[in-house]
C-alpha cells in the first residue's frame, strides 16, 4: 500500500440532511451510530485514518454549543477515534480537525423518540478504502481491551453485545445486540470467527459479503475453492434470518478456506506484505496446519516495554482468547499443501444481483486498500520470524527481555491449555461412561464432534513447538544478533548468558490445574519442560486430567486418576507419537 494514500472514514450511518454543509470531497467521511440517532441513547462518532493520527473530533448540537464527547483513540495504521456523546434532539454536526483544518464532517438529525430501522440491502455501500479501514477500526475497538496482556474471552456473544466494545451495538435498533438478540451470534471455531465478524459488519452497514466452498487440500496441493456461493441476501428487518445465514456460512467454511495458495485468485483471502502499513486489525493469519487467528491490535515498542502484536482465536470448545505473536503460536512453514501467512479478506464489489471478488492484479494498493503481495511465497520460516521481529520491535530487544517475553508467551499458552483440559473434564462429568471416539490417522487433527471439541492434538503439537522455541532461543540470538541489543558483547557470550537464565527462570514460574478429585496441583514451568515427552500422548479426553498433564504413574500427583483411554486408543496414540516428537503434522 502506498504510504501517500490518505483515507479517513467517520461512519455516517444516517444520510445527511438535504441542507448539509459538509463538502463531499473532504478526506474524512463521517458515520454515526445508531443508524437513526435518538435523544434517548448515546451517539457514537467514529473517525478512521490511514495516513496518520486522526486529529480532534468535535460534536455540536442544534444551538451550536459543543457536546463533550468521551473519546477513545487507537494507533495505526489505520488510526481511529471513537467519540461518544449524549445527543439532544435536532440537527447535530460532527467535525474532525487537524489543527485548524476541517478534514471531515457530517450532519445528522437526532430524533426525539425511539428509532427503528432495517439493514440496508447488501451492496448499498462498497468495500473501498474507507469501509475497509473502518472494519479494521471496528475489530481493534471490539478486542482492544487487552492492554498488551493475553487473556480469555467469555464468548463472541458477550463481546458483540457489549456497547463499550462494539460501536455498532444495536446500530439497526432491532434489539439485535440486546438480550433478545442472543441467538444472533453463533459459537464459531477459529476458521468461522473471521467470517462471522465480517458478515456481521457487512449486514449492519449494507456491504456485500460472500463466502466460497473450498477443499481441504491434499496430494501435495493446497486447498482450492469454487465460486462465491454463500452470498448475503437482503434479509429485511428481522434478526432470525441473519442468524440462519451465519449458520450457513459456518457450515460452508473450514480451515482450508484460509490455507488456499498464495497466488490463487479464486479465494476469500489474499496475502499481504510483511509491513506494518499492510497488517491492519482484521487481518487473518493462516498457519500451515489449519489454525486461524485474527490480528486485533499492535502495541508499539516503548523504551520501557517490548512491542506486541495481539490476535484472537476461537476454539471448537467455544472458548476464545488473546494470543501474542511468537513462533509458538503463529506457525509458519513452506508447505506444498498450504498457503500460510497473513491475509486479508478479498474486497467484494456488488454487481447486479450478485457480487464480484477483486483479483490479485486489481489489488495494487493505489486505492488505499492494502495490496496483494508475494512477500510470503516461498519464504524461509527463519526469515519470516526475523522480519516479524523487526516489525514488532524495530529498536531491537535485549536478549534478557526476549527470553522473558518468550517465557511469558509459553506460560500463557499453558494457562490456555488448563482451560481446554478443564472443558473436556466438565464434558466427561456430564456424560459419565461415554467414550469419545478417536479418529484414525491424520484425522485426529481434523474432525468434528466431541473429539474436535475436547481433544487437544493440535494445541499440544503447538505446545511442543513452543517448548522447542523457548529452548532454542539462545541459539537464535547467536544466529540473528541483528535483532537484539547486545551492548557490545559477542553473540556467543550473550548466548551463554541466556542459557544460564533458562537454567533457573522456568523453576520460578508456575501454573495450576484441577485434579480429578477437585484438588489443585501446581507445576513449575521447569517441570512442564521436563515432561515434554508426556505431552506427545496427552491429548485424549478419555484420559484423566492427571495423565493429560503428564503425571508419572504411581506418583502422589496421579493418585486421584480413575480413567484411562481404551487400550486400542492408547495403541494408536503410541503409533502417532512420532508426529509430536518431531513437531510435524502428517501430510494430507
Amino acid at each position: 500500500m502506498r504510504a501517500s494514500v490518505a483515507v479517513l472514514a467517520v461512519l455516517v450511518l444516517l444520510p445527511l440532511r438535504a441542507a448539509a454543509t459538509c463538502p463531499a470531497d473532504l478526506p474524512v467521511t463521517v458515520v454515526v451510530s445508531p443508524k437513526v440517532p435518538t435523544a434517548d441513547a448515546p451517539l457514537r462518532v467514529v473517525a478512521v485514518g490511514t495516513d496518520g493520527p486522526v486529529g480532534t473530533v468535535g460534536v455540536r448540537g442544534a444551538d451550536g454549543r459543543p457536546l463533550a464527547p468521551e473519546v477513545i483513540r487507537h494507533g495505526g495504521p489505520p488510526w481511529s477515534v471513537v467519540a461518544t456523546v449524549e445527543p439532544v434532539p435536532g440537527p447535530l454536526r460532527a467535525e474532525v480537525r487537524r489543527g485548524t483544518d476541517v478534514v471531515g464532517c457530517a450532519e445528522v438529525e437526532v430524533v426525539a423518540g425511539s428509532g427503528t430501522t432495517a439493514p440496508d440491502a447488501p451492496g448499498t455501500r462498497a468495500w473501498e478504502a474507507g469501509t475497509t479501514a473502518l472494519y479494521a477500526a471496528w475489530i481493534e475497538h471490539l478486542f482492544g481491551a487487552a492492554e498488551g496482556q493475553a487473556s480469555t474471552l467469555t464468548g463472541l456473544a458477550d463481546v458483540l453485545h457489549d456497547p463499550e466494545r462494539n460501536f455498532l451495538h444495536d446500530h439497526l435498533q432491532l434489539g439485535e445486540d440486546g438480550p433478545g438478540g442472543r441467538a444472533l451470534v453463533p459459537k464459531p471455531d477459529c476458521a468461522d470467527l473471521p467470517y462471522v465478524l465480517r458478515a456481521y459488519f457487512a449486514w449492519k452497514l449494507g456491504l456485500p459479503f460472500a463466502a466460497r466452498a473450498c477443499s481441504r487440500g491434499g496430494g501435495g496441493r493446497p486447498p482450492t475453492c469454487g465460486g462465491l456461493g454463500t452470498i448475503l441476501p437482503a434479509l429485511g428487518p428481522a434478526v432470525p434470518p441473519f442468524a440462519g445465514f451465519l449458520r450457513r456460512v459456518m457450515d460452508a467454511v473450514h480451515s482450508g478456506s484460509a490455507r488456499t495458495g498464495l497466488a490463487d485468485d479464486a479465494t476469500d483471502f489474499y496475502p499481504l506484505a510483511l509491513d506494518r502499513a499492510a497488517l491492519w486489525p482484521g487481518t487473518i493469519y493462516a498457519d500451515p496446519y489449519g489454525h486461524t487467528l485474527m490480528i486485533v491490535r499492535w502495541v508499539p515498542q516503548a523504551p520501557d516495554r517490548p512491542g506486541l502484536l495481539l490476535a484472537v482465536d476461537a476454539q471448537p470448545d467455544e472458548s476464545m482468547g488473546y494470543k501474542r505473536f511468537w513462533e509458538g503460536t503463529f506457525l509458519f512453514a513452506d508447505e506444498p499443501t498450504s498457503g500460510p501467512g497473513f491475509k486479508a479478506f478479498r474486497p467484494l464489489v456488488a454487481r447486479g444481483g450478485g457480487v464480484r471478488a477483486r483479483g490479485n492484479a486489481d489489488l495494487d494498493g493505489r486505492d488505499g486498500i492494502p495490496a496483494w503481495s508475494d512477500a510470503q511465497i516461498g519464504l524461509d520460516p527463519d526469515e519470516f520470524y526475523a522480519r516479524m521481529a523487526a516489525l514488532i520491535d524495530p529498536a531491537g530487544l535485549s536478549p534478557t527481555a526476549a527470553y522473558e517475553r518468550t517465557l511469558d508467551a509459553l506460560a500463557e499458552q499453558l494457562e490456555t491449555r488448563v482451560g481446554s483440559v478443564d472443558n473436556g473434564e466438565r464434558w466427561k462429568r456430564t456424560h459419565p461412561g461415554t467414550v469419545v471416539e478417536m479418529p484414525a490417522g491424520a484425522a485426529i487433527f481434523e474432525t468434528i464432534g466431541p473429539w474436535e471439541d475436547y481433544a487437544t492434538p493440535s494445541r499440544d503439537l503447538r505446545l511442543l513447538i513452543a517448548i522447542h522455541v523457548l529452548e532454542t532461543l539462545p541459539a537464535r540470538i547467536e544466529r540473528h544478533p541483528e535483532l537484539f541489543v547486545l551492548g557490545g558483547r559477542a553473540p556467543a557470550q550473550v548466548r551463554a548468558g541466556v542459557e544460564a537464565l533458562h537454567a533457573r527462570a522456568p523453576a520460578e514460574r508456575t501454573i495450576a490445574y484441577t485434579r480429578s478429585d477437585g484438588s489443585t496441583w501446581t507445576l513449575t514451568l521447569a517441570e512442564v519442560l521436563a515432561r515434554r515427552a508426556a505431552f506427545e500422548t496427552a491429548y485424549n479426553p478419555n484420559d484423566c486430567v492427571e495423565v493429560r498433564w503428564g503425571a508419572a504413574e504411581g506418583s502422589d500427583e496421579r493418585a486421584p486418576c480413575a480413567r484411562r483411554a481404551p487400550p486400542a486408543q492408547q495403541a494408536r496414540m503410541a503409533q502417532y507419537r512420532d508426529w509430536f516428537r518431531e513437531r510435524r503434522r502428517p501430510p494430507r
